[in-house]
């Protein structure tokens, strides 16, 4: 088991944090000032893991600040820490007993730090959050254009589509630029850049949303995904399989590049038709396609090797 943990709910303006060895607790500011007190009432001691839920924008700082100042730290997802909690007969919901349960929760399931990360990834996390809502907008103005019939109303969301276009265009050499400047990044990008289908910006967010690419068996990084096929079954019942869970951002960055590779891809058209003419379902085709990509992709940095048409 994990030797000491500090269990950590994040709301927008506070960290209620428990500290499991010392059944201590303490609340703090959600910002760099309090970061810097949590820091300091850890002290010397390096080996406490901090245990935290992914709750949006508002854990990115503490998970900057953690990463940078070399803490240990491991971001749990929040659905997981419910299950735990209802295992363990903890119905209440408050910020305190939260705070609580995700202390014992790195004790009990032995929980180990994720991979501490450069500024330069945070910032590219940062950028690609940016372009995301950005790219919301853009299609949220060209949907009203396409009702609009008020001329003033059309010339505001010209301008402003117009506007957002410049703004991503702005984003994606500054993304471009940061991933160069980090040698192995960009090395990775590129080696990824050879399967068809896949273009700089998707292989730069593959990367960023999915750090444990060429580090894990291939079972497990389509299971990170969301893209492992789960089986539902119980006595003589048995379910459809379905994927449940994973980086629903990464799955978005790869749909449209399997798209493409099943146009231009050999070996994936042909494992798209074949479920296609066996029946299943265009969406279920694509998804076991998207499913390949990410095993490809895992495969290829894990072996150091770029993409070739037939492998020798």
């Amino acid at each position: 088991m994990a030797k000491d943990t500090i269990g950590i709910d994040v709301s927008k303006d506070r960290l209620d944090a428990f500290w499991h060895s010392h059944d201590v607790a303490r609340s703090l500011p959600n910002t760099a000032e309090g970061f810097a007190q949590l820091c300091a009432w850890l002290g010397e001691d390096d080996e406490v893991l901090v245990v935290f839920e992914a709750t949006g924008a508002y854990h990115r700082g503490l998970e900057r600040y953690l990463s940078l100042a070399g803490r240990p730290f491991i971001k749990v997802n929040p659905k997981q820490a419910r299950r735990f909690a209802q295992a363990i007969g903890r119905l209440a919901k408050t910020d305190s007993v939260d705070a609580k349960m995700l202390a014992r929760m790195g004790v009990v399931l032995d929980l180990t730090p994720q991979g501490a990360e450069g500024e330069d990834v945070h910032d590219l996390r940062e950028l690609l959050t940016a372009r995301r809502a950005l790219v919301k907008d853009q299609i949220t103005a060209k949907t009203r254009l396409a009702t609009a019939t008020n001329p003033l109303v059309r010339e505001q969301l010209c301008r402003r589509i117009d506007d957002i276009d410049t703004d991503i265009k702005a984003l994606d050499e500054v993304i471009a630029q940061i991933a160069k400047q980090r040698g192995t990044l960009d090395e990775r990008i590129r080696r990824l850049m050879t399967i068809p289908g896949i273009g700089r910006l998707t292989a730069t967010t593959m990367l960023i949303d999915m750090p444990e690419l060429g580090l894990l068996d291939s079972k497990k990084i389509a299971a990170l995904a969301g893209l492992a096929p789960m089986t539902q079954q119980s006595g003589k019942w048995q379910g459809k399989e379905r994927i449940i869970g994973g980086r629903a951002s990464l799955r978005r960055a790869i749909y449209m590049p399997a798209l493409v590779a099943i146009r231009f891809n050999h070996d994936l058209r042909a494992k798209y038709q074949q479920l296609v003419n066996a029946g299943k379902a265009k969406k279920v085709a694509i998804t076991a396609v998207m499913r390949r990509i990410v095993v490809l992709a895992n495969t290829l940095l894990r072996e150091g090797r770029d993409w070739q048409p037939k492998r020798p």
